[in-house]
């Protein structure tokens, strides 16, 4: 059997036996070098590799910040502050759990913990204000994607370390206006929608929160961002070092500013983020033993210009690489992603002479739009767990989300200006 199919028939075997996708793609790995005699010893070599890298010590600490800034609660001071702005009424409540979750994304880099997040206070919130829940699990659901694209991002330091070239301040920089395009490209359907079926007009005659109140209240929260990304733009710390901060600038706010935290409270926050960076980092180690033999065996290389060599050109090969990772987004999580078909895609990227900080937003949004993509979407399972909802009842809404962010990611494409321009400003690239 050919090594290619060998390799990527035990994963999707694997994959279909219902294997953890970290198992599947180390064990798959394994197989292949084992049959083909590259040398066991490879396999323990490449774990090792794959996760020892500066960057990825930035992963936990990012985790760790989130969890912070998510205990402490943040999600609550931000929705009374976004509040005090939109106001009440239809729609509003849509429109603020979208711009929540954008501000929350600057914090914790993870779609799914922040679906969680803003999910646990803006839910239950829009279905008491007359919201349908499969219409409020969709918003949140779609909201939470946002993250990955806003910085700080843990895919985006994934692909940095899987491309050295594109690094993690150039890809933070160049994915806040791709956020903020999605961001807008939710609200509109979002507020539409609501309008048109008369969700939150009981909230019309509720009073609106005072402005200079909840602003203060939700000051320090704000400036999260300001200091992550301010501290790398005036050169005070590395991507690594500013998810320190991130962890320390929490703490000090859940302690000392909302007294929120307890000794307590951190010792859960520590074992629950050591948890999720170990399965992180977990899938990180192991989808190096499938990376390193598909290398070794020269698998990469004739697929990527199988791809290249097809029909339709340049554009065409955007067009398949786009609906790809869609399709591939509904099934398999953004790091996976990332590590199974980088190898694949980036000798593509260079061959077009695609800039490759560009190429990774891109990625990253596809990965945003699978995030709450049926059948499989992992932000929307956690906000239909959360509105006590199927996944099914949530197809009428979220078509229409979907639609309106895939047409930001049309744009981001003819005009990849959108992302490259605040980078090179700034001077990251």
């Amino acid at each position: 059997m050919h090594p290619a199919l060998l390799l990527f028939g035990c994963f999707f075997l694997l994959l279909l036996c219902g294997v953890p996708i970290a198992a599947s793609l180390g064990l798959a790995g394994t197989v292949v070098i084992a049959v083909t005699g590259l040398g066991i010893m490879a396999v323990p070599t490449s774990v090792y590799t794959g996760i020892a890298k500066y960057p990825l010590l930035a992963i936990p600490m990012f985790v760790l910040a989130g969890a912070i800034f998510d205990r402490s609660g943040v999600a609550a001071r931000l929705l009374r502050f976004a509040a005090s702005v939109i106001g009440q009424g239809r729609g509003s409540l849509a429109v603020i759990t979208i711009l929540v979750a954008m501000v929350i994304g600057g914090i914790s880099g993870s779609g799914p913990a922040c679906t969680a997040a803003v999910g646990g206070v803006m839910l239950g919130a829009m279905v008491r204000a007359g919201y349908a829940p499969g219409f409020a699990a969709s918003v949140t659901a779609a909201a939470g994607s946002t993250d990955i694209l806003i910085p700080p991002s843990v895919a985006f330091i994934i692909y940095s370390v899987l491309v050295p070239s594109a690094t993690v301040p150039a890809l933070f920089v160049a994915g806040i206006v791709p956020g903020l395009i999605a961001g807008i490209a939710l609200v509109i359907p979002a507020f539409l929608l609501s309008r048109y079926h008369d969700f939150g007009s009981a909230q019309g005659n509720e009073p609106k929160p005072k402005f200079w109140q909840s602003f203060k209240e939700a000051f320090w929260a704000l400036m999260a961002p300001v200091l992550i990304l301010g501290g790398m733009r005036t050169g005070w710390f590395t991507p690594t070092e500013a998810a320190v901060m991130a962890v320390f600038y929490g703490l000090f706010v859940g302690v000392a500013i909302y007294r929120s935290l307890s000794l307590k409270d951190i010792a859960e926050l520590l074992v629950e983020s050591a948890e999720t960076s170990a399965v992180i980092l977990i899938v990180v180690g192991l989808a190096s033993v499938f990376a390193w033999a598909s290398s070794t065996m020269g698998i990469v290389d004739p697929i990527a210009k199988a791809i290249v060599s097809f029909g339709g050109g340049e554009r065409g090969v955007m067009i398949v690489l786009m609906l790809f990772l869609v399709v591939v987004g509904m099934f398999l999580d953004g790091i996976s992603i990332f590590l199974i078909f980088l190898p694949l895609f980036v000798p593509v990227a260079e061959r077009f002479s695609w800039d490759l900080v560009w190429f990774g937003v891109l990625m990253t949004y596809n990965i945003a739009l699978g995030q709450f993509t049926p059948p499989m979407a992992v932000n929307l399972m956690v906000s239909c767990r959360l509105a006590g909802c199927s996944i099914e009842s949530t197809v009428r809404w979220d078509a229409w989300l979907l639609l309106s962010m895939f047409a930001g990611l049309v744009l981001i494409i003819l005009f990849p200006a959108l992302a490259l321009w605040l980078p090179k400003v700034l001077g990251f690239m």
